[in-house]
């Protein structure tokens, strides 16, 4: 009885002795390219709603994620984007059209006002590629549609982009650099389109 009880005694001790260990917690990375330059001419005084970005998955997580087989796809539960792609791309899209000056103002979803014209996008890839050196694949088509009294097609024009931008290195950090300038690639080659669109634009109900 005596050897049971030191012995709990003695690893009682030795468990109170071991240091502590933090969680273990997720790199958390952002996708925000930002506009330069001056903005281009004001084409409407109407404001363009920023409608949902869907994102296809499995890229629809905050988990970046890595293509290293042609059917061979890993999620990193240790490197994560800060928020939802879909919410990190839609405020992105609204800061970069907001900046470009094309419409009076870009608004996003929550946003209560009746929109004239929305601007929806999907995500159709959003991924590393290390099958042969490492790239960051990103793939988005915008529609932009204007609201109309049902009479006609509401669909103004529908357009898709694919980067694939060489990274330095196989780190997280490099995937999240080399996806951020891909999307700021197809922000600023759809912002021409866009400005095409809105020189002219149909009238939306109620005009």
């Amino acid at each position: 009885m005596k050897r049971i009880l030191l012995s709990v005694i003695v690893l009682g001790l030795f468990a109170c002795s071991l240091p502590s260990r933090a969680p273990v917690t997720p790199t958390a990375f952002m996708v925000n390219p930002e506009r330069s330059g001056e903005p281009l001419k004001n084409r409407s005084s109407f404001w363009l709603k920023i409608g949902s970005v869907s994102v296809a998955p499995p890229y629809d997580g905050r988990s970046l994620v890595y293509r290293l087989g042609d059917q061979r796809f890993e999620k990193d539960f240790y490197n994560v984007y800060t928020t939802l792609p879909a919410d990190m791309i839609s405020n992105a899209e609204r800061q970069w059209i907001n900046k470009s000056g094309i419409f009076s103002a870009a608004v996003g979803q929550s946003n209560s006002f009746f929109p004239y014209y929305t601007l929806q996008a999907t995500v159709n890839e959003f991924y590393g590629d290390y099958r042969v050196k490492p790239e960051a694949v990103v793939s988005i088509e915008f529609f932009l549609t204007v609201t109309n009294s049902g009479k006609g097609n509401p669909i103004i024009g529908s357009n898709r982009y694919s980067k694939r931008i060489a990274l330095k290195d196989n780190t997280p950090a490099a995937l999240v650099m080399g996806q951020q300038q891909a999307l700021a690639e197809i922000f600023k080659e759809y912002e021409v389109q866009l400005d095409k669109y809105a020189a002219n634009l149909p009238k939306p109900m109620g005009y």
